[in-house]
């Protein structure tokens, strides 16, 4: 059997994130591979994968923070809101000044609600949106509560051809889980009347993950490496050591005395530094929410 842990790849172009799961699958030689978090084929960067019983902390890395380096290009929209998508409307930018773009910008920092994108995977009437769109059906998404903690701008250049000037926006990312730089890019351009898409991604860390970690495939090819099971949750989580009882208890599927370590999750590990499972406080107990050890 193959080891359980987490496997950070640094995503080609072009590559869907189930390519990547698939290629995995083979070097690890396990059909027990997930990804937590897509990248859209156009982007390159960070995609953490979970090989055996790591897939069990992929629903709980998905939630965690994340950081991006994009380009974000105003003066036209596209039906993706990036550059994969059909050309749409273009509008002349020579008149967006550096300040406006920059207005723009702290615009959408913070808490803001935010509109997926028509062709995306959220579900509308247990259908995913990117298929009714394929149809030529536009769905009614609706607006959602994201957090961009960081945007700032890099650069900000013109670029001049027959058909008038794009303003290209460079620019770092730090946001929550379920926020789409793609949104921001059409967001942006809307914002400012001459529209905008995404042309280039870049995802630099998810949660603790960052590119330092992360292997290409052909490097995992020649050397398969990932990080240990115990090593990826204390990584990822606050860390607490139970006592014997407690490890028997929590390895039942039981609860314990709560964590001082905030509501969860929270790594559980046992006296020997074994990783037992993942644990949240409620109320005055603390519950297993994922066993990776059981009895």
């Amino acid at each position: 059997m193959a080891e359980s842990g987490v496997v950070v790849v640094d995503k080609p172009a072009d590559w869907t994130s189930h390519d990547v799961v698939a290629k995995t699958r083979g070097l690890a030689r396990t059909r027990r591979v997930g990804h937590a978090g897509t990248l859209d084929p156009m982007a390159t960067g960070v995609l953490v994968l979970g090989v055996e019983k790591g897939t069990k902390l992929l629903g709980h890395l998905t939630l965690t923070e994340k950081v991006y380096e994009a380009t974000l290009r105003l003066g036209q929209v596209t039906s993706t809101d990036d550059a994969e998508g059909e050309p749409g409307a273009r509008v002349d930018a020579s008149g967006v000044a550096d300040e406006a773009v920059h207005a723009a910008v702290a615009a959408l920092t913070g808490r803001i609600q935010q509109v997926p994108p028509q062709v995306s995977a959220i579900k509308v009437d247990g259908k995913r949106a990117y298929k009714s769109a394929r149809e030529g059906k536009e769905v009614a998404l609706r607006a959602r509560e994201v957090t961009v903690s960081e945007f700032t701008v890099t650069d900000i250049r013109r670029v001049v051809d027959e058909g008038g000037t794009f303003v290209d926006v460079d620019a770092e990312v730090t946001c929550s889980s379920g926020t789409y730089i793609r949104s921001l890019a059409r967001d942006m351009g809307a914002a400012l009347g001459v529209g905008g898409h995404l042309t280039a991604l870049r995802r630099t860390r998810v949660g603790p993950y960052d590119l330092s970690r992360a292997r290409t495939l052909d490097q995992l090819a020649e050397e398969f490496t990932q990080v240990p099971l115990a090593q990826a949750v204390a990584a990822a989580f606050p860390v607490r050591t139970l006592t014997e009882d407690e490890t028997g208890r929590i390895r039942h599927g039981n609860r314990i005395g709560p964590s001082t370590l905030g509501e969860g999750p929270v790594g559980l590990f046992a006296p020997d530094g074994r990783v037992v499972a993942l644990g949240e406080n409620r109320g005055d107990h603390m519950k297993p929410v994922v066993v990776f050890d059981p009895a």
